[in-house]
């Protein structure tokens, strides 16, 4: 008689003695190297029979999860954001990751099976977020995070797929930008020549500093005799938490008379592109001198009181800038000089225009901007009205010769 029997490995497909029919089918090895073998249970031999066919289908494609832990969408969430995500962002990132997880995802899908949550289920927590008031932005921000968490929970084997991937997010509202025209930033850098710090500006609108990037410099990044600068860290906004050991009836930690900060005072730049080096306008070199100057000066007023930073841009103490006080500033400045209002991170917008409109090379842009993706500039560099007015020139200057019009070459064919 010949012999019938299956090689080791094989699904296989029996009656038990419960009257359901079984299956197995070997997907892979454990963690201990021991055979990882899945037990399938229908009650007709035809249901179990097209289980086994999709697990194996499932199995030669690398999609089966792996065994261990059946995790829920709210604990793989906790582990992901406090665990992983933790060590590995910037603190505004996670703050971030925060909020979307513990305000929105939690409370709306938790209670899912990690490996059952679906498209749908997603889609359905955006609608309702936006039912309750959240802005369709808002509702992004959780589609981004829970795609980021689900993205670590596949690479690790934990799901076979990224549903986030499959739903559709709520698009947010594009933010209408209309940057500064030169004239504008003139008016703006006029105006700002009356202030402390006052090359604070400059740097934002010709070199296009974030905010951070700006309030993070220290005059060790800066080499007036070459012209140039560094960015190499960013500022974060401070918080703080109590330090009194009898409550000092403050409700918030920053009016505390014993505060203590959470965070530093510097971050590393937003991404490693956004480390970078960049010549000074000479004009810009001057305002720099002559900031530097009246730092001096604040620091003998100071005497005793002044803290040594090395901060390109300080407090009259020779403290970091607090980017709320920096905001403020800008708002005020902005009105001083009679323009629109806009927002601090125009100013950014208005130097990469300023770039297209100088017909700056996009690797260059990059480098200044502090980018590392190409696709940047599409939101950063702006087709102004005197853009469209350079192309037209150049266009007509390519097809008609100047002093000819359209019609002449067909008037003398005739």
């Amino acid at each position: 008689m010949a012999n019938t029997r299956r090689p080791n490995g094989s699904s296989s497909i029996y009656l038990g003695k419960n009257g359901n029919w079984h299956g197995r089918v070997t997907v892979g090895v454990k963690d201990n190297g021991k055979p990882d073998r899945r037990h399938i249970e229908r009650k007709t031999q035809a249901s179990v029979i097209k289980a086994v066919r999709q697990l194996e289908k499932e199995r030669d494609a690398g999609r089966v999860r792996k065994p261990g832990k059946l995790w829920t969408v709210a604990e793989w969430l906790t582990h992901w954001v406090e665990t992983i995500a933790a060590t590995h962002v910037r603190e505004n990132t996670l703050a971030g990751y925060r909020v979307a997880v513990n305000i929105h995802l939690i409370p709306g899908i938790g209670a899912h099976r990690l490996a059952k949550l679906e498209p749908e289920h997603l889609e359905k927590l955006y609608a309702r977020m936006m039912r309750n008031g959240s802005a369709a932005g808002t509702a992004h921000q959780a589609h981004r995070t829970i795609r980021t968490a689900l993205n670590e929970a596949m690479r690790r084997g934990h799901v076979t797929r990224n549903v986030a991937t499959l739903a559709k997010a709520p698009r947010p509202g594009d933010v209408e930008v209309e940057p500064y025209s030169v004239d504008e930033v003139k008016r703006l850098l006029e105006a700002a020549g009356r202030d402390r710090n006052s090359a604070r500006w400059a740097v934002a609108l010709a070199l296009g500093l974030r905010q951070g990037e700006a309030l993070g410099l220290k005059w060790s990044d800066v080499d007036l005799e070459t012209g140039t600068l560094v960015v190499r860290r960013a500022r974060q906004r401070p918080r703080w938490k109590h330090g009194c050991v009898t409550p000092c009836g403050k409700k918030f930690g920053g009016y505390c008379p014993d505060r203590r900060p959470l965070r530093t005072e510097t971050a590393d730049t937003k991404s490693r592109a956004g480390r970078r080096s960049m010549g000074l306008p000479d004009a810009l070199i001057a305002l720099l001198r002559t900031h530097r100057a009246e730092q001096e000066a604040e620091r003998a007023k100071a005497g005793q009181l002044w803290t040594e930073g090395g901060w390109l841009f300080a407090t009259p103490t020779g403290g970091p800038l607090n980017p709320r006080t920096d905001w403020s500033d800008w708002k005020r400045l902005v009105a001083r000089a009679g323009l629109r209002d806009a927002r601090l991170h125009d100013a950014r917008h208005t130097a990469a225009t300023v770039l297209l409109i100088l017909g700056v090379s996009d690797r260059a842009v990059m480098g200044i901007m502090g980018w590392s993706d190409s696709g940047m500039a599409k939101r950063y560099q702006h087709i102004t009205a005197p853009v469209r007015q350079d192309i037209a020139r150049r266009v007509g200057a390519m097809l008609w010769s100047v002093g000819e019009s359209p019609g002449t070459e067909t008037e003398r064919a005739s």
